[in-house]
């Protein structure tokens, strides 16, 4: 197998830290655990209730569901408003669209069939691809965003005549205590870190936010080119990596947490050393 060789791994994942860590661990490495976002749910969403009226209704033909997070604040909301049974009654007589696996087990643990999921690596352009086969032209689609609004899929909809009905339950926030956030931007800059692993999109604004702060941003960006073995879990990240000047070096071929520590130790050994080429 494969090993990181005692490499120091940072790790910006709040709600899997400790199976990422763990992970690390396993391939000879010594995992640093700095989570870079806050997933909080919103206390009693002001449209949740006519939300749940027009779902459970049957208004809604389609259902889109970005994250697996999203789906568990849906049901939580509908319990909490004495609506759960109807809530998934309803889910099971719609079509279900999910972004990726995360919302499918969620969906499946509660006996909801799911009618379509986006393709690795479950990007909104994979979304919409899969939403391709339905003819939303006129009908009511209901979309359970991610930590934020996801503009882009909602507009497209809208482009193709859906009438679409958005909800947000949850928002990611920088953490409560960035004094972590900003050691690690130290640390990475002096050379301290061997590696990073970014498992979503957010993580990387975050920690370039706090950087920002101090004037550091540039300094930031220079260190993970030059000093640190850069680890994206797929595209999306990639992409954010890339928005603020920095090239990953490893993104595994199925965007999930697994198959990016794989890649990441085959990296160290192919490479040989803990640092990428300047």
């Amino acid at each position: 197998m494969a090993s990181l060789k005692g490499a120091r791994v940072a790790l910006l994942e709040a709600r899997m830290s400790g199976e990422l860590a763990a992970m690390v661990e396993r391939f000879g490495g010594t995992p640093l655990s700095v989570p870079a976002v806050r997933e909080t749910p919103l206390e009693h969403p002001e449209d949740i209730g006519a939300f749940l009226d027009a779902l459970c209704d049957g208004r809604f033909a389609v259902v889109v569901l970005m994250t697996g997070v999203g789906v568990m604040a849906l049901l939580r909301d509908a319990e909490r408003l004495g609506r759960l049974d109807k809530v998934l009654a309803a889910l099971r007589t719609s079509i279900t669209v999910c972004r990726g696996p995360k919302p499918v087990a969620v969906l499946r643990r509660n006996d909801v069939p799911v009618g379509l999921t986006a393709a690795e690596p479950h990007t909104t352009t994979e979304l919409l691809q899969a939403l391709d086969s339905l003819d939303v032209a006129g009908k009511a689609v209901a979309f359970v965003h991610y930590g934020e609004r996801n503009e882009t899929a909602a507009d497209r909809l809208r482009a193709r005549g859906a009438l679409v009905h958005e909800i947000c339950l949850y928002e990611w926030r920088m953490p409560d205590d960035i004094a972590p956030l900003e050691r690690l931007v130290e640390e990475i800059i002096d050379g301290h870190v061997d590696a990073i692993a970014i498992t979503s999109q957010i993580q990387c604004r975050h920690l370039f936010q706090v950087a920002e702060t101090h004037g550091q941003s540039g300094a930031l960006t220079e260190a993970l080119n030059a000093k640190v073995v850069v680890a994206a879990v797929g595209p999306v990240c990639a992409s954010a990596l890339r928005s603020f000047g920095v090239i990953p070096h490893v993104q595994p071929a199925h965007p999930k947490m697994g198959p990016m520590m794989v890649a990441l130790a085959d990296y160290f050994e192919l490479t040989g050393r803990s640092n990428p080429e300047p």
